[in-house]
């Protein structure tokens, strides 16, 4: 069984939302912080904002998608972030544009947890991770044309543009899903959304030891991606002086790779199986990381001593995003809303809290990026082997 193009399509754009909206006004975070009359680091924590209330609406989606189906909650969410969208692009100080990022982050949570819901509703585990990473391949376009398109923008109009193609984008999405995308959750699989069976959910996914192992194997390695995208501005066009409409050609790199990872994903799951490429994409990029930490301490190889091990470490999110998901996923076919959703919070979650973590410090170089990177790369490949490869092992044992 697979996807029909134009469903594939569709719900590559809906999973697309969420880079446009992140990507797509990085160039532009210098000029903002300048028109505001801020730090560039303080414009960057509309980044941290952004993915802080991306992980907490994540929580509510997930449930009530359980609860109501799939396509009244994805409709609701993206008609939230296209008048965000609106207001973000209206905003005339940085607080107001910080409010209206978070709304906008808000309402674009629930096409991430009812993307992973309704394809976990069609398909089994392997075949899953084969869809997944094909939706994934496809929906890599919009951060791989987001920050350049950002950047031409702001050579014929300000970054105020950005948000209006935002919003009129989100717009577009949500008509042809209203119009085109079909109800996957079963009425007798539904869950009341009463708060005491939904917390219940979430703490039998939160003992489940392997699931912690695929939650935090895919949260962190998200969020080193995310402390690349939030350091980056900085690192490229402040630091190495890489014109703002340059800036996405080196981001487009990373995009490029992942595209290329994720088909073979696709094409090698089936045989290979997602825990093994699950933990060949964390081993390649513990070891990406170890360049990047090294380059960044001692300047070697300049502006390519961090792109190119960066995008190593970057490519493999989405070899690691799709196989972990599957792995999760597989556990609780029940609720995979709710689980999906919790992996969700964790992700931007953490994401958050990387974003910040890079921006709280001041120095002005790569390291502190590099550092974060690192530690969440490291951390995520010990997770596989604690608390993951454990629970494989003994569910292949044969008894005595």
């Amino acid at each position: 069984m697979g996807l029909p193009l134009s469903l594939l399509l569709l719900l590559a754009c809906l999973a697309g939302l969420t880079p446009l909206a992140i990507d797509m006004y990085l160039p532009s975070l210098p000029t903002i912080a300048h028109d505001f009359g801020v730090p560039v680091a303080q414009a960057q924590l509309t980044i941290s904002v952004f993915l802080a209330g991306f992980a907490g609406g994540q929580l509510f989606y997930g449930p009530l998608a359980d609860a109501v189906g799939r396509k009244p909650v994805m409709i609701g969410g993206l008609l939230l972030f296209t008048l965000a969208s609106l207001g973000c692009a209206n905003a005339d100080d940085i607080e107001t544009l910080m409010a209206f990022r978070l709304l906008q982050a808000i309402g674009g949570a629930a096409g991430s947890v009812v993307l992973n819901a309704l394809l976990r509703d069609m398909f089994e585990r392997d075949m899953f991770a084969k869809v997944m990473s094909m939706v994934i391949l496809v929906m890599t376009l919009a951060p791989l044309l987001a920050p350049l398109l950002g950047g031409y923008l702001l050579l014929v109009a300000s970054w105020h543009s950005i948000f209006v193609l935002l919003a009129a984008i989100g717009l577009a999405v949500t008509v042809a899903l209203a119009l085109k995308i079909p109800e996957t959750l079963k009425p007798e699989l539904r869950q009341p959304f009463r708060l005491l069976p939904v917390l219940h959910n979430y703490a039998k996914v939160l003992r489940h030891r392997a699931a912690q192992g695929y939650i935090l194997c895919g949260a962190l390695t998200t969020a080193s991606m995310f402390s690349f995208i939030s350091g980056s501005p900085l690192v490229y066009i402040e630091l190495f002086d890489v014109p703002a409409q340059h800036y996405g050609l080196l981001f487009g790199m990373n995009i490029l790779l992942m595209m290329v990872l994720s088909f073979a994903n696709s094409r090698l799951v089936k045989t290979l199986g997602s825990d093994r490429l699950l933990r060949i994409g964390l081993t390649l990029a513990a070891i990406a990381a170890i360049g990047l930490i090294f380059n960044a301490s001692t300047g070697f190889g300049g502006l390519w001593g961090i792109a190119l091990p960066v995008t190593l470490l970057i490519a493999q999110v989405s070899l690691i995003g799709a196989n972990a998901m599957a792995g999760l996923l597989s556990h609780f076919p029940e609720t995979a809303g709710t689980a999906s959703a919790l992996a969700g919070t964790c992700r931007f979650g953490l994401g958050a809290v990387a974003t910040f973590a890079v921006n709280a410090s001041h120095v002005s170089s790569a390291l502190p990026m590099a550092t974060v990177m690192t530690l969440c790369t490291w951390v995520a490949l010990g997770s596989y082997w604690l608390l993951v490869h454990p629970a494989l092992k003994r569910s292949v044992q044969i008894p005595q």
